[in-house]
Parts: structure tokens; C-alpha cells; sequence
């Protein structure tokens, strides 16, 4: 299991959200570049990259960032927000991103996240947004029907391979990720997944590891790390060590 490091941007500032409320936002950095080194430095294996702006807007707001966070890094770098459609993802992956993530658009469009996989394989990850058990879409503000372990169930047989479960109602709170929820998950979705929200201590990371299903392949951390509750290099190692 390993841990990912989170580069949200809005505004060209790297910033956290709570609980995905754009009206609640902290500002850590205003040089997505400079943080991601400093992620890489500490000994990031992998990035968690997303564009905000284009979450909320529909559409790529910050892929000058993009660019230049992979042309700067050596370690692979997943990126989400506003990949709506085919250009889309070509740019992104054009961009140098080693994986693209899809969330509203996998929802609102099945047939286009077959051909994404068709196309790129494992270079897609599908992002769960959860808000009591149901996906929500559009940067976390739109609400829909659709059931978060029956959607994953379906696009399993689509040959998706990695889901991030996002729980909503924990991000950005430090106050533990839902725990239940995941194990619900994992007992009824046998695909790999990457786990966030709420991560606040090496605790938290422990359970995950100690789960002993190898489905759990990485977590994403956020606050956490940037507030200092928890140093990546001692993240990496409660992850790496055996139970």
C-alpha cells in the first residue's frame, strides 16, 4: 500500500477543501510545482493531482500546472477534474500524466469510459465520490442515484482496475476515514482501490494496511500531511511495514 500525496489546485493555489465545500478552502501554496517537488523530495512514489477549477467548471482549467508539474517530477502523477471528454483525456495523458481520472463523466457516460479502457487500459482510474453510499458528481456538488457499490460492480466488467473511494463526509476533516464503509465495500467489490478522506494519523494508516486484503493498493492524504499531524516519510514506512 502506498501512500499518495494530494496537489489540489484552484486558482493556480494549491488548497484543501472541507468536505468538498469550495466555500471552505485553505490555501497552502500558491506553486503547485514547488509543492509537488517537495512531495518527491520527501519520498512521494506517486502524486494525486487535481484540477478544481475544472471539477466545478466542466472542463480543464489547469493544465499549464499540469504540464509542468510532469515535466519536473520523475514519479508517476495521477490527475482528475473536468475530463469530459475524448480531447480531454488525450491532452491529459498527452500532458504527461501516467493516469487520468475519471469521475462525472464515467458516471453520466458508460459507453465513453469503455472506450477510455479499451484505449488506455490501466492508465484509467475511476473516481467513486461518496456521500452516504450514493456518487456524487460535478466537483462533489451534484447529487445522483446511483449507488456507489453497484456502480463499481458494473464498471468492473467494463476491465476497469483501480477505483478511489473517496468518502465525502470525511475529506478534509481529519477526523479518521469511515472505516465501515471501506470494509462494506471491499467485502461486496473485489477491484483495486485507493482509499481518501479523513486520513489523520498513522493509526488511521495501520487499520488500511492490516485489513490483509490486497485490494487496498494506496491512500490518498491530504491535510494531513500538509498540516504536519502525520510526516510522508513515516506514512511510507507504516504502509510498507507488515502488521
Amino acid at each position: 500500500m502506498i501512500v499518495i500525496p494530494a496537489v489540489d489546485i484552484r486558482g493556480g493555489n494549491v488548497v484543501r477543501l472541507f468536505r468538498g465545500d469550495f466555500s471552505k478552502e485553505t490555501v497552502y501554496s500558491n506553486d503547485p510545482v514547488k509543492t509537488s517537488l517537495w512531495w518527491q523530495s520527501e519520498g512521494a512514489k506517486r502524486l494525486h493531482v487535481v484540477d478544481l477549477d475544472g471539477a466545478l467548471e466542466g472542463k480543464l482549467k489547469n493544465l499549464d500546472w499540469v504540464r509542468k508539474i510532469t515535466a519536473s517530477l520523475d514519479i508517476p502523477i495521477e490527475v482528475g477534474g473536468g475530463i469530459r471528454t475524448e480531447s480531454d483525456l488525450q491532452t491529459v495523458i498527452r500532458a504527461g500524466a501516467s493516469y487520468a481520472i475519471l469521475g462525472t463523466k464515467a458516471c453520466e457516460d458508460e459507453e465513453f469510459l469503455k472506450k477510455a479502457i479499451d484505449r488506455y487500459k490501466e492508465k484509467i482510474i475511476v473516481s467513486l465520490d461518496v456521500k452516504d453510499g450514493y456518487l456524487q458528481t460535478k466537483g462533489w456538488v451534484s447529487p445522483t442515484e446511483i449507488k456507489a457499490i453497484d456502480f463499481a460492480q458494473r464498471i468492473k466488467m467494463f476491465g476497469v482496475q483501480t477505483v478511489e473511494y473517496t468518502d465525502i463526509s470525511r475529506d478534509g476533516t481529519l477526523q479518521g476515514p469511515g472505516f465501515g464503509n471501506i470494509l462494506k465495500f471491499l467485502g461486496e467489490v473485489k477491484i483495486d482501490m485507493i482509499v481518501s478522506g479523513g486520513i489523520s494519523t498513522l493509526a488511521d494508516l495501520r487499520i488500511l494496511r492490516d485489513y490483509n486484503r490486497k485490494e487496498v493498493a494506496g491512500v490518498i492524504v491530504g491535510r494531513a500531511l500538509y498540516d504536519k499531524k502525520i510526516l510522508l516519510k513515516d506514512a511510507n514506512k507504516a504502509c510498507s511495514q507488515k502488521g
